[in-house]
């Protein structure tokens, strides 16, 4: 079996390569191997599959339902996975801290903190504010002492802020404050890519998963970019398939989806006896 700091190693090892790597999204153990087994070095939970496995809709699963999710893909195959954490579920700093730590419980190598409050009348937390939380979260992670690699978002882009130079603003603080990875979701263009790139010292992971605003792994490496990861859209893709198959027996009464299946014994596999 290899250990918890075994997988951290690897995982810090990743970000330090001359090359991007893409860090897919598992929804569930299943999904997990499937992607150890087409070769994929690292994975990372997405709290929207992860709501979405539950029935729920993104930001209404607890800290203790989101960590049992991760557990079930970090038991799932060998690879570092680290998790989308949301804000940490809880506002204070001393609540980031403690979800950092509780994550490292469960086997987790990586985790991230953002800046969204799940405050609709304040989406953002002020930069004071938000700055503190992932210090206390960046200083969590260090007395671990397993190398945990954490990842701090700046969510101005998906919370209605397209405001690129208070993005870049509080990115520097946050790899200021202690985090590993930069994050800001939602970015508009290559030229805000290499802007937000250019800004840092530390490696940029850009999130693929909005129609017009991914780009191939080529430009974003040449942008600067060092993780790429997928967010919801594995598991949307999968969802796809899944209502166009359930339209077509309901309203045709056919079944051709079968032909562009994989077959069970395609599947199994991937999975474990």
């Amino acid at each position: 079996m290899t250990t918890q700091n075994d997988k951290a190693k690897r995982f810090r090892a990743l970000h330090q390569g001359p090359r991007a790597f893409v860090i897919p999204n598992p929804w569930d153990a299943g999904s997990a191997r499937v992607l150890a087994g087409l070769g994929f070095e690292a994975l990372a939970t997405s709290s929207g599959a992860s709501a979405g496995v539950l029935g729920r809709r993104d930001g209404a699963v607890t800290r203790e339902e989101a960590l049992a999710h991760a557990r079930a893909i970090v038991n799932a195959t060998d690879l570092p996975v680290s998790a989308d954490l949301e804000k940490g579920f809880g506002d204070a700093p001393a609540a980031a801290a403690e979800t950092i730590r509780l994550a490292a419980e469960v086997g987790l190598v990586g985790g991230s903190i953002e800046d969204a409050s799940g405050n609709k009348e304040k989406p953002i937390y002020d930069f004071g504010l938000a700055t503190e939380r992932v210090a206390a979260a960046a200083e969590a992670a260090r007395k671990l002492g397993s190398g945990f690699v954490l990842t701090a978002r700046s969510e101005n882009f998906l919370r209605g802020r397209p405001d690129l130079d208070d993005t870049i603003r509080r990115l520097q603080a946050f790899e200021k404050a202690g985090a590993d990875v930069l994050f800001a979701p939602g970015l508009p263009d290559l030229a805000a890519v290499r802007a937000v790139c250019a800004a840092l010292s530390r490696p940029f992971n850009f999130m693929v998963g909005i129609k017009g605003k991914s780009f191939t792994v080529a430009e974003l490496e040449a942008a600067g970019v060092r993780r790429i990861s997928l967010a919801t859209s594995l598991y949307r893709a999968a969802m796809s398939g899944l209502i166009e198959a359930a339209r077509e027996v309901k309203e045709k009464g056919t079944f051709g989806y079968l032909e562009r299946s994989v077959t069970t014994q395609e599947l199994v596999g991937f999975l474990q006896r």
